[in-house]
């Protein structure tokens, strides 16, 4: 089963992505990370641009090839990296599950991102003004979207876990 968690930064995709992969043993991949390490790396002498997300689609693939469960962590903003993560769905032959995450509460959400601490070493965190302005193109179809000012991190795994059969 490949899992994807989107959504903006701040909505707390990463807290419940990490946890659910951590409880089902999943390989946890957070595009974060990768972006980071391509940075470091050099090898790229602009913006990451896309690089990150296409790296994550490989490294899922050939996760999911072994028998491996993998869960994602990204903002998925558009419809190009919606369909390349159903394309490595595909290819794998397994279930893509698409999670998006919102916090309805402006100020808890604005708290969050401007309180963010950053575990990611030379990661720098977004402002938000960043969120606000980010290009994040609402879904064909609307995936489970989950509300982290009404719901928990363990509510929401539970959930996740009970609708999918996630184990």
């Amino acid at each position: 089963m490949l899992i994807v968690f989107s959504g903006l930064p701040g909505t707390g995709k990463t807290t419940i992505a990490h946890a659910l992969a951590k409880r089902v043993g999943a390989v946890y991949l957070r595009i974060d990370t990768i972006e980071q390490a391509l940075r470091d790396s050099g090898a790229l002498a602009s913006d990451v641009g896309a690089s990150g997300y296409q790296v994550a689609n490989q490294l899922a693939l050939s996760n999911l090839q072994l028998g491996q469960q993998v869960v994602v962590d990204c903002v998925n903003p558009v419809a190009q990296s919606r369909a390349a993560w159903a394309e490595v769905a595909a290819r794998a032959g397994v279930p893509l599950v698409n999670i998006q995450v919102v916090c309805s509460d402006v100020a808890e959400h604005r708290r969050r991102v401007e309180t963010r601490m950053v575990d990611v070493p030379g990661l720098v965190a977004p402002s938000w003004r960043s969120v606000l302005a980010h290009d994040y193109q609402p879904w064909d179809e609307p995936p489970l979207t989950l509300d982290t000012a009404s719901v928990s991190p363990d509510e929401a795994i539970a959930l996740i876990q009970h609708q999918f059969q996630v184990v």
